[in-house]
């Protein structure tokens, strides 16, 4: 879809939302009638995540409002961008925010949400910035980042009190808990990190800044974004969790008492924006606070104001931003006082545009007066620390400023004489461009008439948010002669009374000094910045040893002080005979330990001391009866060896002493303290009786598994999941070696490497004819001993990993005696291939387990005869463990290959005969076999 036209883009984006808005309105029937649909999946139980969804009311309403602007946004996108712009990457950013919408809407367990919630954070900062040649498009997306991603890092710390509180992650268990956490004394810590997360994703003061900022998005994102979906976020999160929150007086003042301010700053400021889209950021802000003064005052009539103004505020606000992104794209600017005379040129986007302001002015006849009515009631009979008037003061001043920012955007941009001098000749868009602002200008009207097409909507919804208490009530257009009419009454005639004010009020406003936001932000921003800095340079000096220092200790430290209050059992068992054996093992360890720190500058000595160590390991293991690991220890130890082998080949054969004594004083201080701490641990462990999980596979593994190598079933069925990651790992590796080699060989070392000095032959025999006839021989038996332990692996020792390196060393046998390019003229499959088969055989084998109901990497299996042949067994495990096979093989390899290329690429002579006993038959390789 990135390469793919407008066209193809839009319908690829438009199928999979109306498909979901689709199956949504198949559900609206039941939950309009008070059921909640439900789903679950089990994901980390454990944890307490599980993938657990719910549909009720107040998701019903958002999840159809994310859904179907998201169409409309769809279609007015197409229109609206340009040619030049990367549609596809475009719909990519929008299908990814709408589904970490309906995630939070429709999440019924708070890990989940809080997931979708910091998904919606990441794939915003994407939309504000999708227009990455302008600076403030670059800048809103960091600042609408670092705003509503810290208030996504108090919300996790406030959730995560309210699970401990209720003893349960989902989230209706939470919402029927509100009793038990308003007594909790953990209640209010995690209402300020809650409400944190909701303030500052629904631009609330003090962090109403970060909005207007997002405006340098395309004008489609400020519609979907900042009117109808992400900034909605916030409100929403308080409504979900009014019953478990509400009802208390902390609730009530800081929630009503941020939504009172924002409510009338940002209308203030809203009032005096010349530019349009500023000036609807700004009225977002102003119009949030009133949504959240509403569920701050936590009457149940209130929740029914503010969902009803939420469904309300999207009309028309998303028509508004739409229509000036219609201004913007046909006259080539947004700045109000550039505009005027609209009315004449653009009589279609002036109706729009018009009926919309009307509605957010709250004039009658327009739904925009119904909510704003209920909210003027509400707030008319709510008391303020005894004060009855207060509220009703502030709310009709925010409720005046509204009136006169709506009836600038009329008078100002589309009343008055027609220009001469605009930027662009304005004129009514395509169809396609103001179809979508026309359907919500629509709904606009007729729920403004017809107020009862939306009350089954806002019942259910309000029902959701109040727990299913609700006082009767009807949405009508005609209350009566009540309070709410005559504060109405005073917001209009004194909005009107402002817009005639206008021009010397702004020259007021202009010269009167007030704190900008924004700076007070750069400003913090940049202190923090700085300090990151200062701290990051001290700690972070590049010395490898000081980081381990610093790590070792501080686990030292930690372990320390969980032994000494950890309250240990007495010792259970009594000390057992040490056979000569393997005393005699034991100091042949200790005494290669102490040579290794010994001799670790020789680092050829050092090597091979390292791989006495690893031998002796693996003779343990086969005295433990372990011959699974005793063979992979065997087969590990002999690849890496090798390997590293060939890497000092290119490294000097001495280490240089770069610390000074006082700090290898101080390293073997904390080695030893490390090393003893660990000593003692497995000392006081051997000496006591535990409890294992191992009795559990010991049992499980033949029945359960249907393997009896209790090992390998493990590997492959029991922890599956940790080998499917450590071959994912090992697979990383090998690229980052190859990658760091490619870089290596392409960047300033690589002079280095080409004036090298190969004219003296190291050796006049570097591939016996003994050892190559050997490898050839030893091919073939290598190959079927790898199959032979790849088969037996379920049942026997070996597996997969073991058989995937005892062919890598076949591999590297070859590579050996008879050089590299001998070899990989020979190599049919390229490793990266490999690697990747094998994580994705791996992978779909798991996912396979889905099919039969099961978990991820659940093995499966059954019992065969087929005569002749005995009864035998299949298992998907042995595919689970060819992706591990070929996994392994590919990493070892690539790595060998990556390695061996330095030398080729310096000029070193290679064969391409099995032997060098012909210097004709040496050559350099060209560029293509490097």
């Amino acid at each position: 879809m990135i390469r793919a036209g407008r066209n193809a883009s839009a319908f690829f984006t438009a199928v999979p939302t109306a498909l979901a808005l689709t199956m949504l309105l198949l559900h609206a029937p039941a939950v309009l009638s008070g059921e909640v649909i439900t789903a679950e999946i089990e994901w980390l139980p454990q944890l307490g995540l599980t993938a657990a969804f719910f549909l009720d009311g107040l998701g019903l309403m958002f999840a159809a409002m994310i859904l179907g602007v998201g169409l409309l946004i769809t279609l007015y996108a197409r229109f609206y961008l340009s040619g030049d712009d990367p549609m596809g990457q475009f719909y990519t950013y929008l299908l990814l925010f709408q589904g970490a919408m309906l995630g939070i809407v429709l999440s019924d367990n708070i890990l989940l949400l809080l997931i979708f919630w910091e998904l919606t954070s990441l794939s915003s900062f994407l939309l504000i910035g999708y227009w990455k040649h302008l600076p403030e498009g670059r800048q809103g997306a960091r600042m609408a980042l670092a705003v509503t991603g810290a208030g996504g890092l108090a919300m996790i710390g406030g959730m995560l009190i309210l699970g401990n509180i209720v003893g349960s992650y989902n989230l209706s268990d939470i919402l029927a808990s509100g009793e038990a956490i308003r007594a909790s004394e953990w209640y209010l810590p995690a209402l300020i990190l809650i409400l944190l997360g909701a303030f500052t994703k629904s631009a609330q003061f003090p962090f109403h800044f970060w909005l207007p900022h997002a405006m340098a998005a395309p004008t489609p994102v400020s519609a979907y974004l900042h009117s109808a979906t992400m900034v909605k976020a916030g409100v929403f999160l308080m409504a979900r969790m009014w019953p478990a929150l509400a009802g208390t007086d902390a609730w009530f003042y800081i929630v009503t008492g941020v939504g009172l301010i924002t409510m009338i700053l940002g209308a203030l400021i809203a009032l005096f924006k010349d530019d349009l889209k500023a000036l609807l950021a700004y009225s977002t802000v102003s119009h949030l606070g009133l949504l959240t003064m509403l569920l701050g005052f936590g009457t149940p009539i209130a929740a029914v104001a503010a969902v009803f103004h939420i469904l309300n505020h999207l009309t028309f606000k998303a028509a508004l931003f739409m229509t000036a992104g219609i201004i913007d794209h046909e006259a080539h600017t947004r700045d109000i006082k550039r505009l005027g005379g609209l009315r004449k040129l653009m009589p279609v986007t002036f109706i729009i545009g018009t009926f919309a302001a009307l509605s957010m002015a709250g004039i009658p006849l327009f739904n925009g007066f119904l909510s704003k009515e209920m909210m003027l009631e509400e707030a008319a009979h709510t008391d303020w620390a005894g004060n009855p008037y207060a509220v009703p003061i502030l709310a009709t001043i925010g409720a005046l400023l509204s009136v006169a920012y709506s009836f600038r955007f009329i008078v100002h941009v589309f009343f008055g004489p027609v220009r001469d001098n605009y930027p662009s000749k304005p004129h009514d868009p395509p169809f396609g461009m103001w179809a979508a602002p026309a359907l919500l200008v629509l709904a606009v009207v007729l729920i403004g008439l017809m107020p009862h097409l939306a009350e089954p909507v806002v019942r259910a919804a309000a029902g959701a948010v109040t727990g299913g208490v609700l006082p009767e009530f009807h949405l009508k257009i005609w209350h009566g002669v009540t309070p709410a009419l005559y504060m109405s009454g005073v917001a209009v005639l004194g909005g009107a009374i402002l817009l005639t004010l206008h021009a010397p009020l702004d020259r007021l406003w202009l010269r009167t000094p007030r704190p900008e936001a924004k700076v007070i932000f750069d400003r913090l921003m940049a202190a923090a910045v700085g300090l990151s800095r200062r701290i990051t340079e001290i700690t972070h000096d590049g010395s490898m040893s000081r980081y381990l220092a610093i790590f070792v200790a501080a686990t030292t430290v930690m372990g320390y002080v969980a032994w000494s209050g950890s309250g240990l059992p007495l010792p259970s068992r009594e000390l057992l005979p040490i056979p000569p054996l393997v005393f005699v093992g034991w100091i042949c360890i200790l005494l290669a330990t102490v040579s290794v720190a010994l001799m670790h500058r020789q680092r050829f000595r050092a090597l091979v001391v390292i791989g006495v160590i690893g031998l002796t390991i693996s003779v343990g293991f086969v005295y433990l009866s372990a011959p699974d690991l005793a063979l992979t220890q065997i087969s590990v130890e002999t690849v890496t060896i090798m390997l590293l082998l060939l890497a000092l080949h290119f490294l000097p054969k001495t280490t240089p002493i770069e610390s000074s004594v006082p700090r290898r004083i101080r390293d073997g201080v904390i080695a030893l303290a490390a090393g003893g701490g660990v000593a003692a641990l497995s000392y006081t462990f051997l000496l006591r009786d535990m409890p294992s999980i191992s009795e559990y596979h010991l049992a499980n593994s033949y029945k359960g598994g249907g393997g009896t190598n209790v090992v390998n079933v493990i590997l492959v069925d029991f922890r599956g999941y940790d080998t499917y990651g450590e071959i994912i790992v090992l697979g990383i590796a090998g690229l980052i070696i190859f990658a760091l080699m490619e870089a290596l060989l392409n960047g300033p070392a690589a002079r280095k490497l080409r004036n090298a000095d190969y004219s003296q032959d190291r050796s006049r025999d570097r591939h016996p004819l003994m050892m190559v006839i050997a490898t050839r021989v030893m091919m073939p038996v290598a190959i079927m001993v790898g199959v032979y332990i790849f088969l037996r692996g379920h049942n026997q020792p070996g597996g997969g990993f073991v058989a995937g390196l005892v062919i890598s060393i076949a591999l590297l046998m070859q590579y050996m005696a008879s050089g590299f390019a001998w070899t990989l003229r020979r190599q049919q499959i390229e490793y990266h291939s490999m690697i990747g088969s094998g994580v994705v055989i791996a992978g779909l084998t798991g996912a396979g387990a889905w099919l039969g109901g099961k978990p991820f990497l659940t093995s499966g299996f059954d019992y065969f005869h087929i005569p002749p042949i005995e009864e035998f067994e299949l298992a998907t495990a042995m595919l689970f463990d060819l992706g591990v096979f070929l996994a392994v093989l590919g990493a070892v390899m690539l790595m060998l290959y990556s390695l061996s290329r330095i030398a080729r690429y310096a000029g070193e002579t290679v064969n391409i005969e099995p032997m060098d006993y012909d210097p004709s038959k040496q050559v350099v390789m060209d560029e293509k076999e490097k």
